[in-house]
């Protein structure tokens, strides 16, 4: 049901309002409201082109009359599907209008008259519940019709679909000797009545086939009701079936068991002594590097660093280039060529920029950033342009590179701390009573099918056992076939990776699986529990993936957030996605927002707090997803993979993704 309904002047007066409940009353009479929020961060700031406005669990729509200068807003609870709201506003808009348009435009007169300063009268002297006394009842009877007809679709829609019994179609002889009709095609009900149940009986004792009550023989016919389904089946079976080991009487001894047993594998000959080949798990090319206090930190991610080897003619042509022009002039390749019809000194125009940034819209799409988002950056780097006064085509040209660079630093930048290890370190070593156990840092990865969540998991874990960290994986993929198994895998190759990356660190890092088909939220609840009972310092939460419109799969993942509250959020993420990374990051962020509070948790809302970025490798400098996301949620990435070893992980710099997007 609605929550608020109203009918305003732009100029704030409200015409006519109703709330459907006390708690709705407060709400919109509050400054809070959804619909005063609508006013200050929509209708103010020009944002009218949306389709709807989402506050605080609330959605809200709006019309306009212009003409009249009339606003009506309806506000709902987002998680409600109201199929009936639009067809409400148009219907109360013209409704309205024509029932009350006299009134209404003496009432919009009188307003221009008192701001021309040519009346004193204000618009206190109009008494709008007399003028409207009727609408309220007119209201009533619309909203009824309209939830009246929303609640005859959903039944429809629910409804069952009723399959009907065919009848055998009779034999040519029966519908020969059916009676006839009268020569005037006229016949008494009876009569009717009378021949159809002639029919009937008729085709139950000929056409009829009535197959006895568990199978057997078909009544009438005297033959098997499927012929040849018996005979036929072993012939069938012995042409598919496989060959089959013949165990005998005797039970089957040690080496043929061991011979069967796949579930581990076997020690090649290169680890018979126990010792693992490190050069297929570590990339000693990629490995980090220690601060002077020890630290381990993963190397950054560098565009232009590789593959220099490989172009020498054209690195060699780009520094002569370079060398013949001054150091001030910064060339932006193709972008660049766009504003060569910018020369000499003028002020630049939305006429003139409008064909740039056009341009530019297309640069940044090449380069993997959603269509949305290239239209949104590129109006507030248009904003910042307009009214400059520019000089000569090397000053336009850094112009130009220079708020398009201040535009992708400001969404690049995070708004909170990428430092994971000071997190830890600081949750680990706050003061507790003596009463209670300290619990250990949490994090749950989240994301689609098929992204790498487990495996750059194990990454972010090798992290943190450099770091002289205790880490616990939880296996809270139990659908999967195999999720169990692959985090097993991992596990024991970290084991063998101590905190020099070639140690033995058997301990620092154990799995807590429960198998698979269990509730994911109840084994995370349980895994934290063990670390915190066995000193471990983190906890790294594997979930299974979903595609971000399921939405039974999206509640049980919000129930395992809510109940278990972790401290860190991490969408993992793809590189080569461009406008989808927008569909999941949004329906992700909002499906754990609305399911969170509402899964027994502490009635806290969580999002995303932050992403990691996988299969950054395939991508070159088409980097455009970053922007994507980060425009998205706000959030920072934390790392980025890029390889399939565990020293894969990379960390990223603003200036560095900002360079790669201007590239051409």
């Amino acid at each position: 049901m609605l929550d608020h309904c109203s009918i305003s002047h732009k100029g704030g007066i409200v015409l006519w309002s109703r709330s459907f409940t006390p708690d709705a009353s407060r709400v919109a009479a509050s400054a809070a409201s959804p619909v005063n929020s609508l006013v200050r961060e929509a209708l103010i700031e020009g944002r009218t082109g949306e389709e709807k406005y989402e506050k605080d669990g609330y959605a809200v729509k709006w019309t306009f009359v212009n003409d009249l200068e009339l606003i009506f807003v309806v506000a709902y609870q987002r998680i409600l599907q109201l199929t009936y709201v639009d067809e409400l506003l148009a219907a109360l808009k013209t409704l309205f209008i024509k029932l009350f348009e006299p009134f209404l435009a003496t009432f919009l007169a009188s307003l221009h008259a008192v701001d021309t300063g040519k009346s004193s009268e204000g618009a206190v002297s109009w008494n709008f519940a007399k003028a409207f006394e009727n609408w309220d009842k007119l209201f009533d009877k619309l909203l009824a019709s309209l939830e009246g007809k929303a609640a005859q679709d959903r039944k429809a829609r629910a409804k069952p679909i009723q399959y009907q019994n065919v009848e055998p179609s009779p034999a040519v002889d029966d519908l020969e000797n059916a009676p006839s009709d009268s020569a005037d095609n006229t016949m008494d009900e009876e009569q009717i009545a009378r021949n159809v149940q002639a029919l009937k009986n008729r085709l139950r004792g000929k056409g009829g086939r009535m197959v006895k009550r568990g199978g057997g023989k078909d009544v009438g016919s005297g033959k098997d009701s499927h012929p040849g389904s018996d005979s036929d089946a072993p012939s069938k079976r012995k042409a598919k079936a496989k060959t089959q080991r013949k165990w005998g009487n005797e039970a089957p001894t040690a080496e043929e068991m061991e011979s069967l047993d796949f579930s581990t594998e076997k020690p090649s000959d290169g680890a018979a002594n126990g010792q693992l080949d490190l050069t297929a798990l570590v990339d000693e090319a990629s490995l980090g590097t220690r601060t002077q206090d020890g630290m381990y930190e993963v190397k950054d991610w560098e565009f232009g660093k590789k593959n220099e080897e490989d172009d020498v003619i054209s690195q060699a042509l780009r520094s002569s280039a370079v060398a013949k022009q001054p150091e001030t002039s910064t060339s932006l390749g193709a972008l660049g060529s766009l504003f060569a019809r910018l020369t000499g000194s003028k002020v630049l125009t939305e006429s003139d920029l409008k064909p740039v940034l056009e341009g530019m819209k297309q640069h940044l799409m090449k380069k993997n950033v959603a269509k949305e988002i290239a239209d949104k950056v590129c109006e507030g780097v248009g904003e910042s342009l307009v009214g400059k006064k520019v000089g000569g085509f090397q000053t336009t040209n850094a112009a130009v590179r220079q708020a398009l660079s201040n535009s992708l630093t400001r969404i690049l930048t995070p708004k909170t701390s990428t430092d994971l290890l000071l997190s830890i370190r600081t949750k680990l070593s706050s003061p507790l009573p003596s009463s209670q156990q300290r619990m250990p840092y949490s994090m749950t990865f989240v994301g689609v099918n098929g992204v790498g969540k487990s495996t750059n998991l194990s990454k972010v874990c090798f992290w943190l056992i450099q770091n002289g960290l205790r880490v616990l994986i939880a296996a809270c993929d139990t659908f999967r076939s195999g999720a169990v198994e692959q985090l097993r895998v991992h596990v024991r190759n970290l084991s063998m990776l101590g905190v020099n990356g070639a140690t033995d660190s058997k301990g620092r890092v154990e799995l807590y699986e429960k198998g698979y088909g269990k509730d994911a939220a109840g084994i995370a609840k349980e895994a934290i529990t063990y670390a915190r009972d066995n000193d471990f310092d983190v906890v790294l939460i594997d979930t299974a993936g979903r595609m971000q419109d399921n939405e039974p799969l999206m509640r049980a993942l919000a129930k395992l957030v809510a109940i278990n509250t972790p401290d860190k959020i991490i969408f993992v993420g793809e590189a080569l996605v461009g406008n989808e990374a927008v569909d999941q990051l949004t329906k992700f962020d909002r499906a754990l927002r609305d399911f969170s509070s509402a899964s027994g948790g502490a009635g806290k809302e969580r999002g995303i707090d932050g992403m990691l970025v996988t299969k950054w490798d395939t991508v070159d400098d088409k980097v455009g997803a970053a922007l994507s996301m980060t425009y998205v949620t706000g959030q920072p990435i934390i790392f980025v993979g890029c390889g399939q070893t565990y020293t894969d992980l990379r960390q990223l710099r603003v200036s560095n993704v900002v360079q790669a997007i201007l590239s051409d």
